[in-house]
């Protein structure tokens, strides 16, 4: 495990004594979407590839929020996007036949996704010297449905629903420091996108990479090479909660 410190950053220990509410991207930072995603494919539909079904299902989903952020759609839950991708996929994979009760089954996956192993007990640690709250473009069922179910120990859901913005867009981070009436600077956003950290960064918050390699899958691993600018960078929550001290 690792910190990253900047030149111009304050001292590791002045932003672990400054530092209040720990705000989680969830898809690949403290679910593991593709997985979840190939096992439950795999288990309902054993003739489709369920890595490319994964895979593609995830590819939409920017493209999605895009339509929202230029106006062509109007507010869009994140489920109704992820359906959106879905009827798209469904005859590319051969399962055009499936009955509306089967699509609406397969769509709520994303509220069934597990936790890496890592991600509860580090919670749970984080937990006692911090606030801790999701910060996810799903909306607040998906979000609340998958908590439950996974245990995430969240003091409080937050998601791009309540402040109408998909991240990157500085409302969601702001709307963060808002809620809990602090400063951007008392939040750190802890995430295995570093684009999403740049977002946060942008509008004054901390910053913290967690490390996800097998966020696509084993065939595809991802760079999780350090950054310029995060504030702390660690293989997983666990080892976020060591750097944290708790």
């Amino acid at each position: 495990m690792t910190h990253v410190d900047t030149p111009t950053s304050p001292s590791f220990n002045e932003i672990k004594a400054n530092t209040q509410v720990l705000a989680f991207d969830i898809f690949g930072t403290v679910v593991d979407w593709h997985g979840s995603i190939v096992r439950e494919v795999q288990s309902l539909y054993p003739s489709v590839d369920a890595n490319a079904f994964a895979l593609a299902w995830r590819a939409g989903y920017q493209p999605a929020m895009a339509r929202v952020r230029s106006g062509e759609l109007g507010w869009t839950r994140i489920d109704e996007l992820h359906r959106l991708i879905l009827e798209s996929l469904l005859p590319r994979f051969g399962l055009a036949h499936l009955s509306e009760a089967e699509r609406v089954h397969l769509n709520r996956v994303w509220h069934r996704l597990d936790a890496w192993p890592d991600s509860v007990a580090g919670l749970q640690r984080l937990k006692k010297k911090f606030t801790i709250c999701s910060l996810s473009n799903g909306n607040l069922g998906l979000l609340t449905n998958m908590a439950k179910r996974a245990g995430l120990p969240w003091d409080c859901v937050l998601s791009a629903e309540v402040f109408r913005a998909y991240k990157p867009d500085p409302a969601a981070y702001l709307g963060v420091a808002h809620v809990f009436d602090v400063a951007p600077h008392q939040v750190m956003l802890c995430a295995a996108h570093h684009d999403d950290l740049v977002g946060a960064r942008a509008c004054g918050l901390r910053t913290a990479y967690i490390e996800r390699p097998l966020e696509f899958g084993s065939a595809q691993p991802k760079d999780v090479s350090p950054q310029v600018g995060n504030d702390l960078h660690a293989p997983n929550i666990q080892a976020l909660a060591d750097l944290l001290g708790c």
